[in-house]
C-alpha cells in the first residue's frame, strides 16, 4: 500500500474511532448512574429518583444504540483497511474480542429490553436487577476492550509462530499485561467523570431558568459530588498511568512532555512547539526540575528524549504534545469546579450561585474533549506501531488502493454528519427538556385503552412498602 492509501486509512479508523468512543464513555457512566437512581427510589421511595430515572433512560438508550452501531462499523475496517494486522494479532486478540461479545455484550442485550421497557411488567427487584446487571456488562465491555487495546501497547504472554503470527502462552498475561490495570482505571474513571459533568450541565441548564426545581437540583448535587471526589482521583491515577507509560513506552513520554534530547533535573515545559524537523522545542515555557519531579517522583530522576531512539520510531511530538495537554488542561478545570462547588455546598449557595451553574454548564462537553484528547494522546503516541515495538503500522495495511480507501471515508464522513447527528440532536433536544414534566405515558409508562387500568395505578410514583411500584 502506497503512503498515501496508509495516511487515509490511518484517518478513517482515528474518525470512526473517535465518533465511537464518546458514545461508550457516556453510556458507561449514565449506565451506572440510572442503577444508583433506581436504588435510591427503591431505598427512599422520593419520586424524583425516578423521574431523573425515566430522564435520563430514554437518553441512554439513544446513546447507547449508536455506540454499538459505531462499534460495529469500526470493527469492518479491521477486515478492509488493515487485514494484514488482523491475521498477525488474530489468535491473541480474536478471543480477547469474543469474549467481549460473550459475556458483556450478551449481558447487556439480554437484560437492556427489560431496563428500558419493563418497569411496569416485572417486578422492582427484577427490573433494578436488570439495570445493574446492563450497568455491569457496559463497565465489563471496557473490560475487554481495554484489555486487547492495552495488550498492543504492551504486549505480554505470547509467541509468534513460523506465519509470523502472534499466538498466545499465557492468557493471564495477555489479558492483564503491564499497562492494562493502569489504562483501565484511567478510562472507567473518565467514563464516569464525562457522564458526571453532562448530568452536571444539564442541572445547572434548568437551574439557571428554575432555581426551584427539585429533579434539576437533584442532578446537580449528585454530579458536583462526583466531580469533587473522582476528578482529584482521576489526577492521581493518570500519574501512576504516567509513571507505567514512561517504564514500558519511553519515546511517547518523550513526546508528551517534547523533550527531544533525555536530562536529568528536566523541566516541565508548560507551552512549546515540538518541530519534528529540528528536533527541538520552540517558544519554550518551563518551570526548572519540575518534569523530572513529576514524571519520576525525583528531582534527579531521568527522562527520556526522542534523540534517545531511531528516528523512524518517532511518534509525532507535535500532535501529542498538545493533545496531552488539553486532556491535563481539562482535568484541572474539572478539578476546580468540583472544588467550588464544595465552597459553595459549604456557604449555602450551590443552588443560587449563577456563576458555579455557567461554570458546570459550559464544562458540560469537557468530558469527551478529554477522552478524546487523551485516547489521541494515547494511540498517536504508539506510532509507528500497531503492536508497539513489534508490527509497525505500514506493515499492517490491507493492499488496498488509495482511491478506495478516500471514496469510503468520504462516504464515512458524510453518513456518521448525518445519521449520528440527527442522534446528537435529539439528545440535546431531549436534555433541553425539563425533569420536572409529569411522569405519565409520554415519560415512561405504556399507553393503555382507557377504562382498563385504573387511572390511579397509572399515576402512582411511590414504591409500595415491598419496595415495588404499584401494578
Amino acid at each position: 500500500m502506497d503512503e498515501l492509501a496508509l495516511d487515509l486509512a490511518r484517518a478513517q479508523f482515528a474518525f470512526t474511532v473517535s465518533f465511537h468512543i464518546i458514545f461508550p464513555a457516556f453510556s458507561i457512566g449514565l449506565a451506572s448512574y440510572l442503577a444508583v437512581l433506581e436504588g435510591l427510589w427503591l431505598l427512599t421511595g422520593r419520586p424524583v429518583y425516578l423521574k431523573l430515572f425515566r430522564y435520563w433512560l430514554k437518553i441512554f438508550a439513544v446513546a447507547f444504540g449508536m455506540g454499538v452501531v459505531s462499534g460495529i462499523v469500526m470493527t469492518y475496517q479491521f477486515g478492509t483497511n488493515w487485514s494484514v494486522f488482523s491475521d498477525k494479532t488474530g489468535p491473541v486478540l480474536g478471543p480477547v474480542i469474543g469474549y467481549e461479545v460473550l459475556t458483556a455484550f450478551f449481558l447487556e442485550a439480554g437484560f437492556l429490553g427489560i431496563m428500558l421497557f419493563g418497569m411496569n411488567k416485572v417486578g422492582p427487584r427484577l427490573h433494578f436487577s436488570a439495570t445493574a446487571l446492563v450497568a455491569f456488562g457496559t463497565a465489563l465491555s471496557g473490560f475487554w476492550i481495554l484489555s486487547a487495546n492495552s495488550w498492543m501497547h504492551t504486549p505480554a504472554g505470547y509467541s509468534i509462530n513460523e506465519a509470523g503470527q502472534f499466538v498466545p502462552e499465557d492468557w493471564f498475561k495477555i489479558v492483564f499485561n503491564p499497562s492494562f490495570p493502569y489504562r483501565f482505571v484511567h478510562m472507567m474513571l473518565a467514563a464516569y467523570l464525562t457522564t458526571a459533568f453532562v448530568v452536571g450541565a444539564v442541572g445547572a441548564w434548568h437551574l439557571l431558568r428554575d432555581r426551584t426545581s427539585e429533579a434539576a437540583r437533584v442532578m446537580f448535587s449528585m454530579a458536583m459530588w462526583m466531580a469533587a471526589i473522582v476528578a482529584p482521583i482521576q489526577a492521581f491515577a493518570g500519574d501512576m498511568h504516567g509513571l507505567n507509560t514512561l517504564a514500558h513506552q519511553p519515546a511517547k513520554i518523550a513526546a508528551m512532555e517534547g523533550h527531544f534530547e533525555s536530562r536529568t533535573r528536566a523541566p516541565l515545559i508548560l507551552f512549546g512547539v515540538p518541530d519534528m524537523e529540528k528536533a527541538e522545542t520552540l517558544y519554550k515555557i518551563e518551570i526548572p526540575d519540575l518534569g523530572s519531579l513529576i514524571l519520576t517522583h525525583s528531582l534527579d530522576g531521568k527522562v527520556p528524549g526522542l534523540k534517545d531512539f531511531p528516528r523512524e520510531d518517532w511518534p509525532n511530538a507535535t500532535v501529542v504534545f498538545f493533545t496531552f495537554r488539553i486532556m491535563v488542561g481539562i482535568g484541572f478545570l474539572m478539578i476546580a469546579l468540583g472544588f467550588l462547588s464544595l465552597w459553595k455546598r459549604w456557604t449555602g449557595a450551590l443552588y443560587e450561585s449563577r456563576f458555579l451553574h455557567r461554570f458546570a454548564l459550559v464544562m458540560g462537553p469537557s468530558g469527551f474533549v478529554a477522552v478524546l484528547a487523551g485516547w489521541f494522546t494515547t494511540e498517536i503516541g504508539r506510532q509507528p506501531f500497531t503492536v508497539y515495538g513489534l508490527l509497525r503500522t505500514a506493515d499492517s495495511v490491507s493492499p488496498v488502493a488509495a482511491p478506495a480507501v478516500g471514496t469510503s471515508l468520504a462516504v464515512f464522513i458524510l453518513v456518521y454528519c448525518i445519521i449520528f447527528g440527527i442522534g446528537i440532536l435529539y439528545i440535546l433536544r431531549s436534555m433541553r427538556n425539563s425533569p420536572e414534566e409529569g411522569i405519565g405515558p409520554e415519560a415512561g409508562h405504556p399507553i393503555r385503552t382507557a377504562g382498563i387500568t385504573p387511572v390511579a395505578a397509572l399515576s402512582q410514583d411511590k414504591p409500595e412498602t415491598s419496595g415495588a411500584p404499584a401494578e
